[in-house]
């Protein structure tokens, strides 16, 4: 895509949004609209934006970090890259699904409820997952319920998609409860999120799931995710463990 087909402009004045306030705007095919940068099915339809404005203006790394701290853990075990079976979850344009496959993962499945990120997957990285549901975690059709508890998945990722509404527990929940036990969890969470102060929920989740021994923690470690809007680093956490039992539903409030 050339500079005369895309061009991306981040506001001046950007000193009192919060990171869910971000937006820009963007010039595509001689059209200036604004965009929030969680509106992810706007901007999945114009080939390139993502990767360009996250991932080359913002500087993102959360997937190559957390797929990294992912297989570095399983060297160190008897299991190989190789051996996992991933449920991706929160998939998107298929950029997670691409650097675990990088890794060396045979299998990713991928799930997200906006269907223009599997349209995006479909486009630009169509060899990446075997399978790809634009689904509903907390409301799955018996069908594809069936699919994914049948499919014998030995790893859950999610990277850079929790905390905002846009993936909430319960649906975090579901996905790990297809898991394996003993297969490997791989995610990762902005730091408001796993603090006491924390109100979506997921700071009670995963202390509740870690002390009851359903989750044990082998990684814990904060990382730059990638630069605000004003230029100001964003730090997220990243967690690599292994689940030993299902998340029981009264554990998700």
């Amino acid at each position: 895509m050339t500079e005369s087909e895309l061009l991306v402009q981040i506001p001046d004045d950007v000193r009192n949004l919060s990171q869910d306030e971000e937006f820009f705007f963007v010039t595509h095919e001689g059209n200036r609209r604004k965009i929030r940068f969680h509106d992810y099915g706007e901007i999945y339809k114009i080939p390139g934006l993502y990767e360009h404005l996250f991932y080359e203006r913002l500087k993102c790394n959360s997937p190559t970090v957390i797929s990294s701290l992912l297989a570095n853990q399983v060297d160190q075990t008897d299991n190989t890259i190789s051996d996992l079976i991933v449920l991706d979850l929160g998939a998107g344009n298929g950029m997670v699904g691409e650097t675990l496959r990088q890794q060396g993962v045979k299998e990713v499945v991928g799930i997200d409820i906006v269907p223009e990120a599997a349209e995006a997957t479909k486009r630009d990285r169509p060899d990446v997952y075997s399978s790809y549901y634009v689904e509903n975690l907390c409301d799955l059709p018996a069908k594809v319920h069936n699919e994914l508890e049948s499919t014998p998945f030995n790893c859950l990722s999610c990277v850079a998609a929790l905390g905002f509404g846009d993936i909430p527990p319960e649906a975090f929940a579901q996905g790990y409860n297809f898991i394996t036990d003993d297969g490997w969890v791989a995610f990762s969470i902005k730091e408001d999120f796993v603090h006491a102060h924390d109100e979506s929920g997921f700071a009670g989740l995963i202390e509740r799931t870690v002390s009851d021994g359903r989750l044990d923690i082998h990684v814990k470690e904060p990382y730059q995710h990638r630069l605000a809007i004003d230029g100001q680093p964003l730090y997220y956490m990243a967690i690599v463990g292994q689940k030993r039992a299902d998340i029981p539903a009264h554990f998700v409030f």
